[in-house]
């Protein structure tokens, strides 16, 4: 199934709500990065509530950069988004499993830690981006996610995401949803959506199930009236090239390049977002030299 996010509003504007399917886009990081089962399940609960996150909060080519460190096992955690459905992210700490936690889940709370920040840079094209940080609610990224929106962008919101990780470390199915309350929600409405949200299994179990999300929708919001205003597909994407790189290394002190050509004579450049390799030969770094030297 292709992966795919919904954006709705749910009785004339009482709610907006996003529910995605990110399967395939966390496999994807799995395969690139080769993460372990609870590094997998925090990096894909971070992609997919990024991936909510810019789609609720951008538009155009606005983009924004999460980076969420609890101080646990898996280190920090650096995720890209934007307003178009794509993502990429890297953690420091790919190889963390952990045992499972009390209720038989991944231990994502452990793996990330609560003792650090989320931070949500917006870059709007303006001269100097915008960054929120707020302290971590519980490294489960759920949590975190919501609590930033409640504080930092004063929506009152609920979030859920999560990643089923199979035995052998691949990823069976990943997804979210983002519930945000608008001004004109009624208690009646909120109290029912409450009470919704307290029996709801967890988005991965629905879709083990073959729920897509208009299903999970409906679930949530079963006798509301429920407008979807977009179906955008959603991927894990990143924008590296031979050529950005080599433009950043025009920008190290031209005795570092020339170290690079003469000791080592090449380089190899490893993005941390995709994990792509790059090669400059002598004749490439002597072309980078002369940029860095102009």
């Amino acid at each position: 199934m292709t992966d795919y996010l919904v954006k709705s509003i749910i009785n004339d504007g009482m709610f907006r709500a996003y529910v995605v399917n990110g399967t395939q886009l966390v496999k994807e990081a799995q395969k690139r990065h080769g993460t372990w089962s609870a590094a997998t399940a925090a990096l894909g609960r971070s992609l997919v509530g990024t991936l909510m996150l810019a789609s609720s909060l951008l538009k155009g080519k606005e983009k924004l950069t999460v980076k969420i460190n609890g101080g646990g096992p898996v280190g920090g955690i650096v995720v890209d988004g934007n307003a178009n459905g794509t993502v990429k992210g890297y953690l420091q700490q790919p190889h963390v499993s952990l045992p499972l936690n009390d209720k038989h889940h991944i231990d994502v709370g452990r793996a990330v830690g609560n003792k650090g920040t989320l931070s949500v840079t917006k870059d709007m094209g303006l001269k100097d981006p915008f960054t929120g940080n707020v302290g971590l609610a519980s490294g489960e990224i759920g949590d975190d996610f919501t609590y930033y929106l409640a504080q930092s962008e004063q929506i009152p919101s609920s979030v859920g995401v999560s990643v089923f990780v199979n035995p052998d470390e691949s990823v069976e199915v990943a997804g979210g949803f983002m519930i945000q309350v608008m001004p004109g929600a009624s208690d009646e409405a909120i109290d029912r959506l409450q009470k919704t949200l307290t029996h709801l299994p967890l988005v991965s179990e629905l879709l083990r199930q073959g729920k897509t999300p208009e299903d999970i929708l409906g679930m949530l919001f079963k006798n509301d009236k429920v407008k979807i205003l977009d179906k955008m597909p959603v991927s894990f994407a990143c924008d590296c090239s031979k050529e950005r790189f080599a433009a950043a290394m025009a920008s190290l002190p031209a005795d570092e390049i020339e170290a690079m050509i003469k000791e080592d004579h090449g380089a190899e450049v490893t993005c941390r977002f995709c994990g792509n390799q790059y090669h400059y030969d002598e004749t490439e770094l002597k072309a980078v030299l002369i940029k860095a030297q102009s």
